[in-house]
């Protein structure tokens, strides 16, 4: 099978993906709802499952082998991965939570972090809104490099440039952005940092998702015993922004954002151009 026929997707195909990515905005839009301390993270992973099945979608992380939420919920020192449960969020916490539907077989994937307040600690909460600012930012430089580059691996330089610009963030190497369609997961990598492979050519039917994970720290991580949960070496808080774009023959438009990426890709001076 030719390369093109590996990640480029049809205008039908990319029509398909459209549901799904706002079942997964959906999803996130209901999470955005309720962060507040007091709230448990498995409060979250229900709100956001009713949202995706309300739509006519099924979260598609529980199709991942032994995986059995709608949301990934990290928290502080966990960067991707969290499993929800009864943890109880807290004033000054930091929590990203990633989320994603299929809908008609085909996926959308994206994440949001969000600092609880916390009145009595104002450095925390600010030091913390910062690194969740710079890793934002960071991911809509690089869907602004997506709709102007020739290679994938602009991206990544796109973003790169953006924390470094801002910030002695660590960006984390061992996880990266992915192609997506049929699968939640596909082919090609999308990194979150400069490299020298091009990587493919940016050209109509390409859909990514791209994901830069920020820390406050080193980028150095591990796994903890639960097989899933990927926490920071040195316990610095981590925030994770994600969403699903596709590339068109009149332009790019962000599946999983209900305006198509306006608001974000407005400072750059690109509007986003609807799949027909």
């Amino acid at each position: 099978m030719s390369l093109r026929h590996s990640i480029y997707k049809s205008p039908a195909q990319l029509r398909l993906m459209l549901e799904p990515g706002l079942a997964t905005a959906a999803s996130l839009d209901a999470v955005a709802g309720a962060i507040r301390a007091g709230v448990t993270t498995a409060e979250l992973d229900a709100l956001a499952e009713q949202a995706i099945r309300s739509r006519g979608g099924a979260p598609n992380f529980m199709l991942e082998p032994g995986y059995h939420h709608t949301v990934c919920a990290s928290v502080n020192e966990e960067v991707v991965h969290g499993i929800p449960g009864e943890r109880v969020l807290e004033p000054g916490d930091i929590v990203s939570i990633d989320s994603g539907a299929i809908l008609g077989g085909w996926n959308g994937d994206a994440a949001r972090t969000f600092v609880v307040p916390d009145p009595a600690h104002p450095q925390v909460v600010a030091e913390r809104n910062r690194l969740n600012d710079v890793t934002e930012r960071s991911l809509w430089h690089g869907i602004a490099a997506l709709s102007r580059a020739s290679h994938l691996n602009e991206v990544g330089a796109a973003i790169e440039d953006s924390v470094r610009g801002e910030s002695d963030y660590g960006i984390l190497t061992d996880y990266v952005g992915h192609g997506i369609g049929r699968r939640m997961h596909e082919d090609p990598p999308v990194f979150n940092y400069r490299v020298r492979q091009k990587g493919p050519e940016v050209r109509p039917g390409l859909v990514v998702a791209i994901e830069p994970m920020i820390v406050i720290g080193s980028p150095d991580t591990s796994v903890r015993e639960d097989g899933w949960t990927v926490v920071t070496d040195d316990g610095g808080a981590a925030a994770h922004w994600e969403h699903s774009v596709a590339v068109h023959k009149d332009g790019i438009w962000v599946l999983t954002a209900a305006d198509g990426g306006a608001a974000g890709l407005a400072p750059f001076g690109i509007t986003p151009v609807p799949v027909a």
